[in-house]
């Protein structure tokens, strides 16, 4: 058998080193490694969103005779315009938070809805109608911009109007198609802002399966989830002209060295 040449030993010596360096980038990529080993906990109460201030809200009023509940369900026309008309259309009014966590409601007046979920909004609206309608009113209140943002190494990064008001971490990122390769699992960043307008942020581990218990699994309104690109990507996004013209000319130079070296061995 003849030895293996200085080229042939190279290319087994690159092939050996792209390989174990595939193994060890895939142990970075499946989320929930020890699932295995997390232990099963008592089921906890749904996530509910509470109020914050620069939320947008609707308060619908209904009761068996809707001209006792008109004076609560104010209304706002917008137009509707086409190539051939103009058409109007009452759509419900919507209720700016303000930073005191304060809307201005119809008959009622100043409401104080921050820090509160849509439950309890909903039940203190009911009790503070009670003077005004005989019946109990069935009172609807919706977050009109849950949304959360998801950037970084993801597939389709954005930002996402959440209708039903709830989502984790997993959902998230779903909607941003995923995570890339080049994502960091084990270090999402989560930035929150509380009522107060305190920003913090959450360092947090999708290998990890006890990611699930943690209480930033649950996102809220407003959240920000930044995946960071890892060193493979961080060095792809360098290499420029310049870089792109040293590896041709280091491919050619490869090339010579060979087409040299099988010459002077004839």
């Amino acid at each position: 058998m003849k030895p293996l040449s200085m080229i042939s030993k190279f290319t087994v010596a690159l092939g050996i080193i792209i390989a174990f360096a595939s193994c060890t980038s895939y142990k970075e990529v499946p989320y929930f490694q020890n699932i295995d080993q997390v232990t099963p906990t008592e089921v906890q109460a749904l996530y509910d969103a509470r109020i914050m201030p620069k939320d947008i809200l609707t308060v619908t009023v209904n009761t068996t005779d809707p001209m006792v509940s008109a004076p609560f369900n104010l209304t706002t026309q917008t137009q509707n315009t086409s190539r051939y008309s103009i058409t109007s259309q009452p759509t419900l009014q919507q209720y700016l938070v303000n930073n005191n966590g304060e809307i201005d409601f119809p008959v009622l007046g100043i409401l104080k809805v921050g820090g509160l979920t849509k439950n309890e909004a909903e039940g203190m609206i009911r009790e503070k109608l009670k003077p005004y309608i005989k019946e109990t009113p069935v009172v609807t209140v919706r977050m009109v911009d849950f949304k959360i943002s998801v950037i970084g190494e993801v597939n389709h990064p954005g930002q996402f109007i959440i209708t039903k008001e709830k989502v984790n971490i997993l959902e998230a990122l779903a909607l941003a198609g995923d995570m890339t390769v080049y994502g960091i699992r084990n270090d999402v960043i989560l930035v929150r802002e509380d009522a107060e307008g305190k920003r913090q942020f959450q360092h947090l581990n999708l290998n990890d399966a006890n990611i699930i218990q943690s209480p930033y699994y649950q996102l809220q309104q407003n959240d920000i989830l930044y995946v960071k690109p890892n060193k493979t990507k961080a060095k792809n996004s360098d290499i420029g002209s310049s870089t792109t013209l040293w590896f041709s000319a280091t491919s050619i130079l490869i090339s010579l060295t060979s087409l040299l070296y099988n010459i002077l061995k004839k």
